[in-house]
């Protein structure tokens, strides 16, 4: 166990303490604001105060730490050897910055509680972030500080035994369209076929037709592969399900469809599954409340997992939301239009509410990249694709951290626009340990 003094213990300080020293680095960590008990404690410990007691283990605080709410905070980048660092230490601290509070400044997201400018479906846009604007966003930096900070840990105190973690994978699936043309209505075919034609997608009318008349399989229906390469491999997979209401932006078959439904309850059998709340759930609590019940009578158990379609997600109100319903986690942290590490972690951690100062049950699971990233925003082609999640597991296994990819059952459809991402997403899970 480590000892911490500090003058003030607050909220703040033990949330991000925890997931520092105990989530991350496995390290169990006390504290204590009387001077008598850090001297008499014969184990390792630190001071983080303004000022430090001697020669000890000292990290200089910034004011975060002991602040309440949101302000504006004015920020200058530095470098901790070749790390980008902020909230500069000074010379007596024993390393340049309060790595603490940069920490929770990133962990927390608290640029999203401050003013700014939306994208056309009112998230918090990559480009608008500290870890955007400088270049560290495939980064998962926390993970990579505190690996800096666990060999001055080792230096300081040579004879405890620190533990190491396990890297981990998950892969996650969304499932926004179960199938491209089966089960969707004859309105809905019947307007599509015509559409193919007059926008000259013949091949498009012809699949739709050989689909529809049973001489081909859906080409979205790839869920036993999805099944076979999670037996296969021993890798964790979650599904996540739309069954929202029919919008402009959530066009899955209806959630009472039988074959759905029968869908949903066999793949609950093998794999854990999820809520995909539909798109306008972010700002209609009463929405994501139904739709979660619709799930839960489905597959018949509690339904613990979320994320957000789209990645629609505002806070805290959308994480105030789930934890209502008692969902305990979450896996929308990530951006859609860039790749990488939303809040700079690639560790679970617990939600902290700025706007209540407490640390809640809500785990938020953040994923690294998005197959949509990079074949739609991005326009990557397979080859590229693959070797920028190769880079980004590696950044992870890096820091033993975990890993979480984010695919749709139509990446493994090799259909026109997912050509080539089957083997891709096969190359990738098979070499995940590498």
């Amino acid at each position: 166990m480590i000892l911490v003094y500090t003058h003030k213990i607050t909220p703040r300080l033990t949330y991000i303490f925890k997931h520092f020293f105990i989530r991350i680095l496995h390290v169990p960590v006390s504290f204590t604001t009387t001077v008598d008990e850090f001297v008499a404690h014969n184990g390792p410990k630190m001071t983080y105060s303004k000022t430090s007691l001697g020669k000890e283990f000292f990290v200089r605080s910034h004011d975060l730490l002991y602040e309440q709410g949101v302000n504006d905070i004015d920020i200058a980048l530095s470098k901790w050897d070749a790390v980008p660092c902020f909230f500069s230490a000074g010379k007596l601290s024993t390393i340049p910055f309060d790595i603490f509070a940069a920490s929770f400044y990133l962990m927390s997201r608290y640029e999203e509680y401050l003013p700014f400018v939306q994208d056309e479906n009112e998230r918090f846009p990559a480009a608008e972030s500290l870890a955007f604007k400088h270049k560290f966003l495939e980064k998962p930096l926390i993970d990579i500080w505190a690996y800096k900070f666990l060999e001055f840990l080792k230096e300081k105190f040579p004879n405890y035994d620190f533990q190491e973690r396990n890297f981990e994978f998950i892969s996650t699936i969304d499932v926004d369209n179960v199938y491209a043309y089966k089960q969707k209505g004859v309105l809905r075919n019947f307007g599509g076929f015509f559409r193919d034609l007059f926008t000259l997608r013949f091949d498009t009318a012809i699949e739709r037709l050989l689909v529809l008349l049973n001489f081909r399989k859906d080409p979205f229906d790839t869920f036993e592969a999805l099944l076979e390469v999670s037996k296969k491999h021993k890798i964790k997979t979650i599904f996540f399900f739309l069954i929202g209401d029919y919008t402009t932006y959530d066009t899955n078959v209806s959630s009472s469809n039988t074959k759905y439904k029968s869908l949903i309850k066999s793949i609950a059998d093998y794999v854990d599954v999820g809520l995909h709340p539909s798109y306008f759930t972010m700002k209609n609590p009463n929405k994501l409340k139904v739709e979660k019940k619709r799930l839960e009578a489905i597959v018949n158990k509690p339904i613990l997992k979320s994320r957000q379609h789209f990645l629609r997600l505002k806070l805290p109100e959308t994480y105030q939301n789930l934890i209502d319903l008692d969902v305990v986690e979450d896996y929308s942290m990530g951006y859609a239009s860039h790749y990488g590490f939303r809040a700079s972690t690639c560790t679970p951690f617990y939600f902290y509410d700025l706007d209540f100062e407490i640390q809640t049950p809500l785990k938020i699971f953040p994923f690294a990249v998005m197959d949509t990233t990079l074949n739609d925003y991005l326009n990557y082609v397979p080859a590229v694709a693959k070797s920028k999640i190769n880079q980004l597991k590696k950044e992870v296994q890096a820091v033993n951290g975990t890993f979480i990819l984010l695919i749709h059952n139509e990446t493994l459809s090799e259909n026109k626009r997912w050509k080539g991402w089957q083997k891709v997403y096969k190359d990738v899970v098979s070499q995940i340990n590498k």
